[in-house]
């Protein structure tokens, strides 16, 4: 496993699934973990786990859409710990929608949530990035590059999130500071596949759909995370990695029959 020794780490959307994962293998590769999510029990929740793993954790209860309260988090875990060098940007939010039923305040949401989330934690770490050094690291999916039915709101807030990625990776680059995403595919025992396949039909049409035959694990996330942080992937930047078992490798016609089912 990489190194994290000293490292400090912030995730954003820390608290459960993919990301409390990515959070516990830091935490597990000796990194000082701070985590954010915007309910008070699931902060202390996460920050209990990973200080049972044996390192440093903290935790803020805050909405990633609240541009003051991130950056204040942020400010926060700097002062405390000094520069940060992993910064994760993760909360999300998902559902099957028909264009033509969705509001647009529900629409919104989503964007609010995943790209101006996202937007929010990468600029608000700006000021307490390590120079050179630090990693930024998004969480997207397939969606962003796959039109697919029932998620015109995740292929906007997704689409987004790959352009801030390539863009800050283009102008922050220059500082030493490295920017990339991970595009997971089907991950098991997640939120976001419990409402994308709530069915055991819909369960198997995603299994059908990838290459491998497999959903992913959090720990296949964490895993590639680990290393696109790290030294090994130091001159890497501007990337969105699928972590997918191949599944966009089918395009959008294998998503959609998966998410119809």
């Amino acid at each position: 496993m990489t190194d994290y020794t000293n490292k400090v780490v912030f995730v954003a959307g820390g608290t459960s699934g993919i990301n409390l994962g990515i959070a516990e293998a830091f935490a597990r590769a000796g990194a000082k973990v701070a985590v954010l999510s915007r309910r008070q029990e699931k902060v202390d929740a996460a920050t209990a786990r990973l200080r049972a793993i044996g390192g440093e954790a903290r935790g803020f209860a805050a909405d990633v859409r609240d541009y003051e309260a991130v950056s204040a988090a942020l400010a926060a875990t700097a002062a405390d710990w000094g520069p940060l060098d992993v910064i994760i940007s993760g909360a999300a939010g998902n559902f099957l929608s028909l264009a033509a039923d969705l509001s647009a305040n529900a629409f919104k949401s989503v964007v609010d949530i995943d790209l101006l989330g996202t937007f929010n934690v990468l600029k608000a770490s700006w000021p307490h990035l390590r120079k050179p050094g630090a990693t930024l690291l998004s969480i997207t999916a397939a969606q962003s590059w796959l039109p697919t039915p029932l998620q015109i709101h995740v292929c906007a807030a997704k689409a987004g999130i790959d352009q801030v990625t390539r863009t800050l990776a283009m102008e922050w680059g220059g500082a030493g500071v490295r920017v990339n995403a991970i595009a997971p595919g089907p991950i098991a025992d997640t939120e976001g596949m419990s409402r994308l396949a709530p069915t055991s039909t819909a369960q198997q049409a995603w299994t059908d759909s990838v290459p491998l035959k497999r959903y992913g694990t959090k720990q296949d996330i964490s895993r590639a995370a680990l290393w696109l942080c790290s030294e090994q992937a130091s001159f890497i930047t501007g990337v969105v990695l699928s972590v997918d078992g191949g599944v966009a490798l089918g395009g959008s016609s294998a998503m959609t029959r998966a998410m119809s089912l």
